[in-house]
Formats: C-alpha cells, structure tokens, sequence
C-alpha cells in the first residue's frame, strides 16, 4: 500500500490575512519553528510514510520556494527515478499560466498524475502543519472501500477574521462524512478538515476534467462539497499538534506554542523526523551579558542582550543591552543596543537600531516586512 501513492502538494494558496509575510513568498515558503518552512512538514510526512514521488504545484512568488527545495535532496528525493517534480505554472492553448483555482491548477499538471504509476494519491495543501505518517490513513481508506478519505482534527478555536480556509465536517455513525461546511461563520461541528486528502488516482483524473468542463475553479467548492451526497467521503481523525497558517494571529500563535515541552515534542518527534535544507553555520555564540530564557535558537545566532520567551532563527544578533520577549525574530536580523521589542515579527533581515522600541500585544503583534530598519 505505501509503494502505491504518490504525493501532490498545492502551493498556490492565497493569503492576505498573512499580510507582509507573505509579501514576496508562497505560504509554503514560510519560515516557521525557528529553521525549517511550511513546506518541511508536508514534505517530510510523506517521505517519512515512504512515498518516492512528490509533484509540487506552483502558482506565484514560488522563486524563494524553489531555492528552498532545490533537487530535493534532503529529503532524499533527487533521484533518477521519481524523486521531486517541480510544476510551475506554464502556457499552453489550454492553460494561460495564470490558474483561477486549485482545479485549474490539478488540470495542467494531469500529465505529470497520469505518468505515475501508483494507484493512490496525497492530495495535499501547504499551509497547514503537523508530524505524521500516511501508512494508517491509506489502510483505512482502502478497507472502508471510500472514493475519499479527509483527514481531521478537533479544533473548539473559532474567529473569523482569523480563519483562511475553513471546511467542517459532520459524520454519521460509520463515519461517513454527511455534512459540510466551508467557511461558516457560526459553525456547527469542530471537526475540522487539515487539508490532506488520499484518493484513487483515476478519481482525481475524472472529477478535476468533470469539474473543469463545467466551468469550475475551487476543489474544495466545486467538487468535495457539491458531491458529498454522491461520492463516498470518509474521514481519518489526527489528534497530534496542529498549526493552521490562517493570519498574522494564528503563525505567532502556533509558533509560540513551540516553546511548549509537549507540543513541541509533538512536532518534532525523532521517530519521524522534519527534513530541511542544511546551512552549515557556526553555533549560536552567548556574549558576556546574554541572558536567554525559553527560547528557541537556531545555529549562527550571536546573543549578548536579553531573550525571553522568544523564537529566533539562524544569524540573529541581539546587541548589549537589547531586550527582546515574546517575539519571532527571521534569519539575519540585527537588534542593536539597548532597544526593546516585544510581541514583535521581524521578517528576514531586518534592522532595529540603538534604543528603539516597539510593544505588540498576544492578538496583535507588530510586523515587520523583510529588510526594513527601523
């Protein structure tokens, strides 16, 4: 069964609520947790579940992506047979290389689905991240005979103005999926879909051409919810650590929770490791007054301020004096003397000079877009 399923990853979710982080990247390419992307999770799940071919679908800002991804090869996927496919979006007299959703974006890449050989498919988006591996969810999709399996977990958290892509569902006592709801603004189960999804790949085929000739756009809209009263859609329940990318709101709130023991145990579990691309730099260097307290630091950082509570990434330098709480400070960033930030995310190399200070607050933190001096 796992030899016979290949990986297709959309990457072309737009999200304004993620606002300048997003500015010049893909959602996939976020960096998250200190040192590895969006991407890591998906990527490394499904290599973890020993999956050798992956096509990665590509729509905009996907340059800082693909320098991210490479030939694939930490995660042992440059090779001379399957490996990473790259699919960014290309013109033809049928596609104008711009796609107006997820099933014009499946379209385009059928040739690349219709060269594989395996018979099942991880239908997968970017944004949401967690650690697991597909061998229990392909077992059950095949002996509950479904057209679908959804993957789900219980999600009680709800506010609008924080939610991206939001499908609910309800089942009935085989757990067959009998209801759904797409971005409802009270809604009425807490089951929530994580964005994975295992099916045939002669299903996939057929639904995306049906779809496509009707004039259809949105695979979640158009398909999963029209036809969940026809098609047989399973759920398979994942009650480990979730983060759902939605907002400004959500990234620093599930990015703090990686200061949690437990739920970062969670994410990083070494039985299934998060693979990224390797930067050989120095360690991470403590200066005389360096005071770090609950922090996650990555390697090539230099600390001679105060950090708490906080999650820095690799070549960070907090200056003499410089106070930084409750903050996700991006790759090369520099904190000079004596400022103080707190409840702040700076984007890749970003300059706070001596004595600045800037206070965000748990549900509004202050962002800074990548290289900007304040």
């Amino acid at each position: 069964m796992i030899n016979n399923a290949f990986g297709l990853i959309y990457t072309g979710e737009n999200n304004p609520r993620l606002k300048d982080l997003t500015l010049s990247r893909s959602v996939a390419a976020l960096p998250f947790g200190g040192r590895n992307r969006c991407i890591d999770f998906i990527l490394s799940n499904l290599v973890n579940t020993g999956v050798t071919s992956v096509g990665m679908i590509m729509q905009k800002n996907y340059h800082s992506l693909m320098d991210h991804l490479g030939s694939g090869k930490e995660w042992n996927l440059s090779r001379k047979r399957d490996g990473l496919f790259i699919l960014p979006p290309f013109m033809t007299k049928d596609n104008v290389g711009v796609y107006r959703g997820s099933i014009d974006a499946i379209r385009s890449c059928l040739g690349y689905v219709r060269r594989c050989t395996e018979k099942y498919v991880i239908l997968s988006g970017s944004h949401t991240i967690f650690n697991m591996t597909f061998d229990d969810m392909l077992r059950k999709h095949a002996e509950s005979a479904a057209d679908i399996t959804m993957m789900y977990n219980e999600d009680d958290s709800f506010n609008i103005e924080d939610q991206n892509i939001d499908l609910r569902l309800r089942f009935n006592d085989s757990g067959r999926v009998i209801d759904m709801e797409l971005d409802p603004y009270r809604p009425k189960s807490n089951l929530r879909f994580c964005d994975v999804m295992v099916m045939e790949k002669a299903l996939l085929e057929y639904l995306v051409e049906e779809a496509y000739s009707r004039g259809q756009t949105d695979f979640l809209r158009d398909i999963i919810l029209k036809k969940c009263g026809t098609l047989k859609i399973c759920g398979y329940r994942y009650d480990g650590f979730v983060a759902r990318l939605d907002s400004i709101n959500t990234y620093f709130k599930h990015s703090m929770q990686l200061l949690n023991a437990r739920e970062a145990g969670e994410l990083y579990n070494m039985e299934h490791p998060i693979y990224t691309k390797v930067k050989d730099e120095v360690p991470a260097k403590y200066g005389k007054n360096a005071q770090v307290k609950n922090t996650v630091l990555a390697d090539g950082c230099y600390i001679d301020g105060t950090v708490e509570n906080c999650i820095l990434f690799r070549g960070v330098t907090v200056e003499a004096g410089a106070v930084v709480r409750n903050s996700i400070i991006m790759q090369g960033s520099t904190i000079s003397k004596n400022a103080m930030l707190d409840h702040v995310i700076l984007d890749k190399g970003v300059t706070i000079r001596e004595k600045r200070n800037l206070i965000g607050y748990d549900n509004f933190p202050i962002v800074l877009r990548k290289n900007q001096t304040v």
